[in-house]
């Protein structure tokens, strides 16, 4: 077998006229059904959150090419950084503090992205692979969620923004509930029925009260970018089928 040497064929083996910018902007406008039914339910906090995560993005990618030599203003236009801290923003809390979410913006770009080669060259999402690390360091921190049982209006904004500018999450104490999973921990260990639980105001007919508006949101997202072929279907329907069967098995040994 002979090799040629310098002539090693490398990815992308699928070409496709649009650009990573092209791309990133599509991601993005999908996420904006999602982002505004959250905001109905949870408040315009989670905008600033949002817009927190994108400063930090990008002053620490900036900061990251240029100490890799590469072109800066150039390589930020790809808009990877800010897709990246959109959809950490999004996984996170709405009163995720600020140091919170500056480590995962952190880990985020620099571990999970740059020092595995940058765009393209990631063999894990990196804004999920920041928010992991978050979940396993910061727990507490992440377990601080409005309370839906009361209106969003009753969260006024300044609030939240005291809430995610504070060093200390004790401030969320009167403002913060339980998710439907931790309640349903809880009624479960108290002995009580699932179909007495999913009679609360925490519950809807899909799941969470309001995650499974929000969870619908982004499936109107998703199914835009299949429509517009940024996606493709077998990723997603392999990742929700795995989940379904699961959690259908589970469901029927013990539910």
């Amino acid at each position: 077998m002979t090799i040629l040497a310098g002539n090693s064929v490398s990815s992308p083996h699928t070409h496709i006229a649009r650009t990573v910018t092209d791309v990133m902007r599509l991601v993005a406008l999908a996420l904006i059904p999602g982002i505004l039914v959250s905001c109905y339910f949870f408040g315009i906090s989670i905008l600033f959150n949002i817009l927190l995560a994108i400063v930090f993005a990008v002053l620490i990618e900036a900061a990251v090419l240029k100490m890799r030599k590469l072109n800066v203003s150039e390589t930020l236009k790809d808009g990877t950084a800010i897709v990246t801290a959109m959809l950490f923003a999004l996984a996170v809390t709405p009163f995720t503090s600020w140091w919170v979410s500056l480590t995962g913006i952190a880990f985020a770009i620099v571990v999970a992205k740059h020092l595995y080669g940058g765009t393209g060259t990631n063999p894990f999402n990196p804004a999920m692979a920041g928010y992991v690390f978050v979940y396993l360091c910061f727990p507490v921190e992440l377990a601080y969620w409005p309370d839906i049982t009361a209106t969003a209006a009753d969260i006024s904004f300044l609030d939240s923004i005291k809430i995610i500018l504070s060093v200390y999450p004790e401030a969320t104490d009167g403002l913060s509930g339980a998710t439907p999973l931790s309640n349903m921990q809880l009624e479960l260990n108290q002995m009580n029925m699932v179909s007495e639980i999913m009679s609360g105001p925490l519950y809807g007919a899909l799941g969470g009260a309001a995650w499974q508006w929000i969870g619908l949101a982004y499936l109107v997202g998703g199914i835009w970018l299949l429509l517009a072929r940024v996606i493709r279907w077998q990723i997603p329907v392999a990742i929700l089928g795995s989940l379904f069967g699961i959690s259908l098995l589970c469901n029927m040994i013990d539910s």
